[in-house]
This record gives C-alpha cells, structure tokens and sequence, in this order.
C-alpha cells in the first residue's frame, strides 16, 4: 500500500511558477512509475507528465511541453512538479499517482495509488 500526499498548490498569477509536491509513505515508493494528472471543471482528466523508477527518463504531455519539469527524491519518498510560464488553461486539480505498468503509461488506470489532489488557479 502506497499512500500519497501532494502539497505546492495555489493561486498565481499568469506566467508565474509553483511547485508541487507528491509524498509517498511506504518503502517501496522506488518500485514505481509516477505520474501526474490534471482535472478541470467540467473536463476530463488529462496525463500531465510521468516520469520512471530511476529518474532518468520522463515524458511529458504536449500542452506542458518546455514549461513543466517532473523529477523525484527516491530517497525522499518524493516526486515534484515544477510548473514555469503558467497560463490560465493550466488551472485545475492535481494529482500525482503511482503505477507499476511497464514504462511510462499516460492511462490514468493504469495507476493503482493516487493522492487526494492540489488545486492549482492561475489568473490572467
């Protein structure tokens, strides 16, 4: 069992940064592919980015594409989001989630762990 905790969330104004936190408890946080989800109002959730057990590699969606960066603290039980040029379109829920499918999947059930979600507001 894999609980997860994200914290970094709140109101900025447009082109502005925030970074958010995911914390994982258990000693197996290493065992997992990451990633992160987004929901507005009215939408669907969208894939944001994921990112591999080691580190090493990442994939990002197209809209977040050079302006947010995922890396992760194995050793921090710990996966951030950092978000740059944030643009009202990015406002939303978001939520870090844990996956133990091959590879980076963009499929949110694919996902087996997911935390309770941050709000992120960016006014224009």
């Amino acid at each position: 069992q894999v609980q997860l905790v994200e914290s970094g969330g709140g109101l900025v104004q447009a082109g502005g940064s925030l970074r958010l936190s995911c914390a994982a408890s258990g000693r197996t946080f290493v065992s997992y592919r990451m990633g992160w989800f987004r929901q507005a109002p009215g939408k669907e959730r969208e894939f944001v980015g994921g990112i591999n057990r080691s580190g090493g590699s990442t994939y990002y969606a197209d809209s977040v594409k050079g302006r947010f960066t995922i890396s992760r603290d194995n050793a921090k039980n710990t996966v951030y989001l950092q978000m740059n040029g944030l643009e009202p379109e990015d406002t939303a829920v978001y939520s870090c989630a844990a996956s133990n499918w091959v590879g980076i999947t963009t499929t949110p059930s694919d996902y087996v762990y997911w935390g309770q979600g941050t709000q992120v507001t960016v006014s224009s």
